[in-house]
């Protein structure tokens, strides 16, 4: 191969770096050298590890000269979101009043990948307290998109997303309680899967305080890469046990084979809204490509995504709200407690006996999704129903804040009810990337995964497309 090392997929350097091939130093140089070169313009990582990932590198080439044992991500450059601990290093989840917030350990996802013998270069940037389908706070300034430097790169992982897509090495950590992890997926022309709860375990030993019980139901950990086979490999990296997470499963990866054909349900039911037209047509597209692939494709009526999708909003961002918001208004800014405002206002507050109706409501609605998926063990479903939106789309009125969630319904329903859900590139649309997402079975991300990659077998890599402007 030709292409710079920084452009390589996460195997493949791993595997050239065991057969040496080429060195962890070289990869590290190669890695290093296009931050430099772009992460000034676009501010995606915003807390550089340069001097511990060269010696890091050079470790993993001691390692191998010594005949060690090595992990899956041998030598293979890593970043992490700031709002999870790095031992030693401030967790500041996009707020100043967080900067001397320095972890005393390692989160889970943190130490399974440093133990995988990935490297880590730098913290990626989030939105204040990662409540923003956009990526900017006070702290950290705005990070940009590389595909178009006036478009959101998502949020509120969009910093690692932005790293993705500009070559800031091949795997790129993120976690999703409404989307978090699959609008940066969408946005900068990426693959990623938000997985089961209990997949990934979770745990900040910085945090003074359990969050909700809903919070707690929904936020997951995960990657975000350019191609499909990355996803794969970190998500099963960071899957592995820990015992500081009470929800963790201890499930295979890979599930039992299926029957053949595996049955998947298409749905372009837009709730209301205008779905995109060339959103619906990427979906046709993909379910022929489904279907060629020797899996049976049916357009179907699904349960409905709209009610799990507003409970969100009533239940869970009030529990939000209930304890961030006081943390919000005390050191946020004003564009976090007016969105935090807009927020609310798209959802009734629910007191307590609401909130006890709802978690039931709650089991209602899983147990109908899960009976559909018994028989459509994937769904193919749009993921945000409208074209990429403007970095500031969120903040310029409560219109333009409820326009955005309404076209997230398939984000934020899916999330309520704690199913698994893969999004994956389509091309571009308006010029900007789109993506598509399944969603499947609990605990059944390797369907998932396996559908995307047929997809991507036909779409391509969408930010090679990115890298040949550059030419």
């Amino acid at each position: 191969m030709t292409r710079p090392l920084w452009q390589w997929n996460a195997r493949d350097l791993a595997r050239g770096i065991r057969e040496r091939s080429f060195s962890a130093e070289e990869v590290m140089r190669s890695v290093l050298g296009r931050i430099d070169a772009l992460n000034p313009g676009i501010n995606a990582i915003v807390t550089r590890c340069d001097e511990e990932a060269m010696a890091g590198a050079r470790a993993a080439d001691a390692a191998l000269a010594r005949g060690d044992a090595v992990g899956p991500l041998h030598g293979v450059p890593m970043t992490i979101k700031i709002n999870i601990d790095v031992q030693g290093q401030a967790t500041t989840n996009g707020m100043a009043a967080f900067r001397d917030l320095v972890a005393p350990d390692h989160s889970p996802v943190v130490q399974h990948l440093l133990d995988a013998g990935a490297i880590l270069v730098g913290r990626t940037n989030t939105p204040e307290l990662s409540m923003r389908a956009t990526t900017d706070n006070p702290l950290h300034g705005r990070t940009l998109n590389p595909w178009d430097h006036d478009a959101s790169p998502g949020g509120s992982s969009g910093g690692g997303g932005a790293a993705a897509a500009a070559g800031f090495g091949p795997i790129h950590h993120g976690n999703d309680i409404g989307g978090s992890l699959r609008f940066p997926a969408f946005a900068c022309g990426l693959s990623t899967v938000k997985p089961t709860l209990g997949r990934v375990p979770a745990f900040n030993p910085s945090m003074g305080a359990e969050r909700g019980l809903l919070s707690q139901l929904m936020s997951v950990q995960g990657v975000m890469c350019r191609e499909v086979g990355d996803v794969r490999l970190g998500l099963e990296v960071i899957s592995r046990e820990d015992p500081r997470d009470p929800w963790w499963v201890p499930v295979p990866f890979d599930g039992p084979p299926l029957d053949k054909p595996i049955q998947v349900a298409v749905t372009t039911e837009s709730h209301g809204y205008t779905l995109h037209p060339e959103i619906k047509a990427g979906i046709g597209r993909a379910a022929d490509w489904l279907a060629d692939a020797g899996y049976s494709v049916e357009e179907v009526e699904t349960p409905g995504v709209e009610r799990p999708a507003q409970c969100w909003f009533e239940v869970l961002f009030h529990e939000i709200a209930a304890t961030l918001g006081p943390l919000a208004k005390e050191h946020g800014s004003d564009t976090i407690n007016r969105l935090f405002d807009w927020m609310l206002s798209m959802g009734n507050a629910v007191d307590a006996d609401g909130y006890r109706i709802a978690i039931a409501e709650r089991s209602a609605l899983t147990r109908e999704w899960n009976r559909f998926l018994a028989r459509y063990p994937l769904v193919l479903s749009p993921f945000l129903m409208r074209s990429l939106y403007p970095w500031d789309y969120d903040a310029r009125s409560e219109d333009e804040l409820h326009d955005l969630f309404h076209a997230a319904k398939y984000s934020t329903g899916i999330n309520y009810l704690s199913l698994p859900a893969g999004v994956t590139p389509i091309g571009l649309v308006d010029g900007l990337p789109a993506g598509i997402q399944f969603i499947g079975r609990r605990f059944r991300e390797d369907l998932i995964l396996d559908a995307m990659q047929v997809v991507e077998d036909h779409v391509g890599v969408l930010t090679r497309e990115l890298w040949e402007r550059e030419d």
